[in-house]
This record gives C-alpha cells, structure tokens and sequence, in this order.
C-alpha cells in the first residue's frame, strides 16, 4: 500500500532553510494496509547547501523528539559542522514530537496498550526511515546516531546496509547478542563508582540525601502535580550524573532547603521518567533485548549495594514500581508488565555486521553509564569498516557539550583522514 508524504513546507530562518515533512507510515510494517500514523521530519540545509547529500539524524531517547533547529543561537551544537558536508534529516521518532504522539492510550485494554507500544523499537523506527528514504527518491544517506539513536543505526547497519552511505555513533554503540542482564550489570558497576566519585567531590551531600531520604519517608515532600516523593524515586537523579555538568546540577538542587518550591521544582526536574515522555519508561528495556525477554532486568540485577546503602543514586534504570510512585505512567501499568514479559526479536545480525563495508566512525565515552564502554568496545572489532575513538573527554552528552569537534572527528575518521 503505497501512502504518499502528506506535506512538505519549506520556511527560512536565520541562516537556515528549513523544509517539512510528514508522512504517513504503517504503525506495523508486517501490515501495511492496517493502522497507520504520522512520522514528521525536517529537513534542515544551509541556503547554499541545499544539493548537498542527506544524513538522518535519531535522537537518543526512546521517546524523545529530535532537536529543534536554530542558527542564533546555535542548536544543536553540531549542527554547523554537519551542515559543510550535508543536508540534516531530523526525524521525530514515531511516537514523539509532530509524529503521532503516544500518551496514556486511554480506550485500550492492558493488551491493546502493549500491542501498540511493541511497535515502537528502534526496527520499527528504521523501517520508518526506509520508508522515508524511499518516498524522498533518495539512493543511499548517511545516518548519525546519538545513545538509542546508535541502537536504531546499528540496527539499520543489519538490515538496510545498502542504504546507508556512512553510519556515525556517539555514546550510542550497542552490544550484539548479549542479554540485557549482562548490561545491566555493566551499567550498575559504572553507576556505583560514579556514586563514589560524586561523594568525594561533595562529601557533604550524603548527608543531605539521608535527610531528604527520611522526608520522603514520612511523605513529606510532594512534587508539582501532586504526586507524593518516595524515597525509591528520589534516588533516580542519579540519572544525571552521567552528563557533563551532571554532578553539579544534582549538587547545587540538594544544598536547598527541602520545603523551597524551587527545591521542589528543580528535583522533579531531575528524574528522567515523567509522563511527558512515556515511551522512555515503557519500552526502555526492550531497547536493551536482543532476542530475549527482558523481564525487569534491572529490578533483578540490582546489586545489593543499593539495599545496603540507600545513598546510592541509580541511573538510567526502569523499575516496574515507576508505575505506581509515578501517576502520569500509572494507566501503562499493566501494558508495562505485559511488554516486561515479551518475546522481542533480535535487533542486530552478527554476520552482516562481520562483512559490513559502510564507512562507519564512533565515538565511545570511557566513563559513560548508559553504554558501557567495553561492551561498544566489542561491537566496534565486529565491524570492519568502524573506526571508534575511545575518549574520556566527554560524559554520554559530549555530542551536546562539544558537538562540532565530535562530528569533525567522526567524518575524518570514517573518511581515512584520521
């Protein structure tokens, strides 16, 4: 079933022209004359660079929109240096931004609600873009994928290779055929030295955690939109230490005085699963499958640490409690558990991936929390045609922190001239 883009402006805006797009895409490939939704992308040119050849940009995530562009001031920071050697795809992963979004699904039944929230991993969101490139009339593109935006680019290496003209990573290199407790496990060893390393730079605030862990004991902190803070929740800004200027921000919230609005205000901010990004929470681990159930993997491989010393901070971790403490994800509560029992498939192929001959570079953070370094490090020997660049220079948002010298790199690498 053939279903045509259903809009495509073009605006200007300073220093950048902008063109949009939407397109309507099957919500399940396997079936293309079922259900279909919206998957909007923008196309963004420098205005003497509009024949220049594309590269798609996937966001990190699952469910977050791309950027949104501008030149003054500049967003995002790579964006200048990509724009010399290309036109910028960026797309809103379905489910997110102007695609059609994915709230509470209201109206469905638990099993309705995870059906459909199956069909938002990163092979679903590569069949979008195939999709895309197809109607676009486009031969082959490049692609840059940030964190699980790596994870739909590898994907799209596995299964899409002739598409692709050069494959970029940053923070993003997944493991292949690994199961996802073994990740887990990874990504809690780095969280709990990083633990210790923001305890030493603020010996004090271990302290404060106790005496803000004991309010939230005695239900004494409440957080905009009513809900009631639980110790277990609070320790999830933890989450933010793994950004550059992560250990600061986390710091500069715990010096407040706990019954401050603007403690109230600035925590709740510091918790990265909220209702205004429900896919992160529902379908994060599924991110992490490939090819086995995932079955609260990080609930299980908790370390014993955490329960022995409740100063620890987790990180990009998902719990099935989050859908209780958090009320804006409490109606995906039993479609949660359903998709935490769900047989996925496989996301790479080891054997494509082994003759790969795209032209791929990656940058991979030694001290990042979300992708561990030595299992990117695995999946970088896999292919042949990557050329890594291990670095400590950056935490797991050095595409934002740095973004022109990290996307100057990865081309030069990916192109020999490195």
């Amino acid at each position: 079933m053939a279903v045509c883009c259903v809009m495509a402006d073009t605006v200007k805006i300073p220093g950048l022209l902008l063109t949009e797009h939407e397109f309507r895409v099957p919500l399940d490939h396997s079936a293309p004359d079922g259900e279909q939704i919206t998957v909007f992308a923008r196309e963004v040119a420098d205005p003497d660079g509009r024949d220049r050849p594309l590269l798609v940009f996937l966001q990190g995530g699952p469910g977050q929109e791309a950027p949104r562009p501008s030149r003054v001031p500049l967003n995002p920071p790579w964006l200048d240096r990509t724009l010399a050697d290309h036109r910028v795809l960026m797309l809103d992963q379905r489910g997110t931004g102007r695609s059609t979004p994915v709230g509470t699904l209201d109206g469905r039944t638990p099993q309705e609600q995870a059906d459909y929230l199956a069909h938002f991993r990163a092979d679903a969101i590569v069949a979008d873009a195939e999709w895309i490139r197809r109607e676009l009339g486009v031969d082959r593109w490049s692609v840059l994928g940030q964190s699980f935006g790596g994870f739909c680019a590898l994907h799209y290496l596995s299964v899409a290779p002739d598409s692709l003209a050069e494959v970029y990573f940053t923070g993003g290199l997944p493991p292949v055929g690994l199961h996802c407790d073994e990740v887990y496990r990874a990504t809690f060893t780095r969280m709990t030295e990083i633990n210790g390393e923001y305890y030493r730079a603020y010996p004090g605030d271990r302290d404060r955690v106790r005496k803000i862990l004991d309010l939230c004991e005695a239900g004494e902190i409440v957080l905009r939109g009513g809900d009631v803070l639980t110790p277990r929740r609070f320790r999830q800004i933890g989450h933010a230490l793994g950004m550059s200027g992560g250990a600061e921000r986390v710091h500069y919230v715990l010096e407040r005085d706990p019954s401050s609005p603007s403690f109230r205000h600035d925590l709740a901010d510091l918790m990265p699963f909220n209702g205004r990004n429900p896919l992160y929470a529902a379908i994060h681990e599924s991110s992490y499958s490939d090819g086995c159930v995932t079955g609260w993997s990080a609930e299980r491989v908790l370390p014993d640490a955490y329960g022995e010393d409740s100063t620890l901070l987790t990180g990009e971790h998902v719990f099935p409690w989050m859908f209780t403490d958090y009320s804006e994800l409490a109606p995906l509560r039993e479609a949660a558990e359903l998709l935490a029992a769900w047989e996925w498939p496989s996301l790479y192929d080891a054997d494509v991936l082994r003759s790969c001959e795209v032209p791929a570079a990656a940058a991979i953070y030694a001290n990042d929390p979300y992708v561990d370094r030595a299992l990117s490090e695995e999946t970088a020997r896999l292919i042949p045609t990557l050329r890594p660049w291990l670095t400590s220079e950056y935490e797991h948002n050095g595409l934002r922190a740095d973004g022109a010298r990290i996307m100057d790199r990865l081309i030069s690498l990916a192109r020999g001239r490195l």
